[in-house]
């Protein structure tokens, strides 16, 4: 096992290096964070001892980027000035301990075994994410790249949670490409986006003749995706009669396209997805309780923005470095009171939402610096969904953001439901719904 040390006193260094060689480590020293971090691109170690304070570098800086690197290998934080603060920072940023010079051989070797058996478990599954992939080091995100690892190694079938806008589909793909079956295809249906008298030919495919329009024979989503994996994402809104003819499938793995009675085979890895708690649409009878227990082997539940606002920063500067790249803008930064005020929205439309404020703020900011005035003005309407948080009334504060969210993505459309279902990711009779709950009238979108 590479244990790597990184500290700017070399009396420290040699040090720890002693330490763990009498122990039959092998460790590395870095001097720097800057050269520490090029090399961690190169090499995954079982565990690196980072000092908060490398010079004119900060330590908790450099923990971040470990984190975006490698989300799960431990870092154990070492402090010559710690404090109760810092080491609950570093916490939260997920460092696995802290310790404090001068160091104590006990304390070391005491923190480095604990460190080693949680990277054990953990290097196993271990997942190398892009850039622009699923991003965020809460502990609430933590746990959902921890069961994508685990789903990616198996066959099994998995049932993600979230609301929408929180990266479901991100998800699945994400699942599908660290899995067995990555080069084998990957097939996409929006059960919600097909009305019921089209769901099934999509799904199963049709013989020439099986219906009127049915000029030639057809493969479904089911037989092209054979050998890989069938995304069925918003699964809840498919009609019981199609869920009783997917169960059969999952029990059979086989299946006759419509107008036929031949059998056609297929080999394929189910992950579904919803927005809307599943047993409620149990118990209402809009969703087979049998189906359910098939589908929910492996239960990935992604939490809302507003449960991992820590991860905002990072998600902001990257959205903001995405932002310039794709439409060629110049430099800008966001000043820390503006990422403040992004931190404490409510989010109603999560990652999603986030993303299209962050563009619309690149494009329309002049400034290079993007202030806490521009975020303000950019979020107008907000204010009495914020007085309802304070008052600890949430359920009406999300409505009111959902509301008011939108309201600003329809005014930014001019109007147009169409262009507005999918700058929100809906479908445009989910919306249509969704404008009447909230009471949202044709002459609110022109105020």
């Amino acid at each position: 096992m590479r244990i790597f040390i990184v500290d700017d006193e070399p009396e420290i260094r040699k040090s720890l290096q002693d330490i763990l060689g009498d122990e039959n480590y092998e460790a590395e020293q870095f001097s720097s964070g800057k050269n520490f971090l090029k090399h961690l691109k190169i090499e995954r170690p079982s565990l690196v001892l980072l000092d908060v304070w490398l010079g004119k570098e900060d330590g908790l800086a450099i923990l971040d980027e470990i984190k975006k690197i490698y989300p799960t290998v431990p870092v154990v934080m070492i402090s010559g000035h710690g404090t109760i603060e810092l080491a609950v920072q570093a916490t939260k940023k997920g460092a696995l301990n802290f310790l404090e010079k001068p160091l104590s051989i006990a304390k070391v070797l005491e923190a480095v075994e604990e460190a080693l058996v949680y990277s054990e478990k953990s290097e196993a599954t271990e997942i190398k994410l892009e850039s622009d992939e699923i991003l965020g080091n809460s502990p609430a995100i933590q746990k959902v790249k921890f069961s994508i690892a685990q789903a990616a190694a198996t066959n099994a079938r998995v049932f993600i949670y979230g609301e929408n806008g929180t990266g479901k589909e991100l998800v699945a793909k994400t699942i599908f490409k660290n899995s067995k079956r990555k080069d084998q295809p990957f097939v996409e249906v929006n059960c919600a986006a097909l009305p019921e008298e089209l769901i099934e030919s999509e799904l199963f495919g049709y013989v020439k003749g099986a219906f009127t329009g049915a000029t030639d024979t057809r493969i479904g989503k089911f037989e092209a995706a054979n050998g890989g994996t069938l995304f069925l994402d918003e699964i809840c809104d498919m009609s019981l009669s199609t869920q009783a003819k997917v169960l059969r499938i999952l029990q059979e793995q086989r299946f006759e396209k419509l107008g036929s009675t031949e059998q056609v085979s297929v080999d394929v890895r189910i992950i579904a997805a919803t927005n809307i708690p599943v047993e409620e649409a149990i118990k209402e009878g809009k969703f087979r309780e049998d189906l359910y227990y098939r589908l929910n082997v492996i239960p990935i539940v992604i939490p809302p923005l507003r449960d991992r606002k820590s991860d905002i920063p990072l998600l902001v500067d990257h959205y903001v470095r995405q932002t310039i790249a794709e439409n060629n803008l110049t430099p800008k930064i966001i000043e820390k009171e503006a990422v403040s005020i992004l931190e404490n929205h409510f989010w109603p439309g999560n990652i999603r939402e986030l993303k299209n404020v962050i563009e619309r703020l690149c494009i329309m900011t002049v400034s290079d610096i993007i202030r806490a005035q521009d975020v303000k003005d950019s979020m107008t309407g907000f204010v009495k969904a914020n007085d309802l948080v304070e008052k600890g009334d949430f359920k009406k504060a999300k409505e009111e953001f959902e509301k008011q969210y939108i309201l600003k993505t329809l005014q930014t459309n001019e109007g147009n439901v169409s262009k507005t279902s999918k700058a929100l990711g809906i479908e445009r009779s989910h919306l249509y719904r969704k404008m009447k709950s909230l009471g949202i009238q044709a002459e609110d979108i022109h105020d």
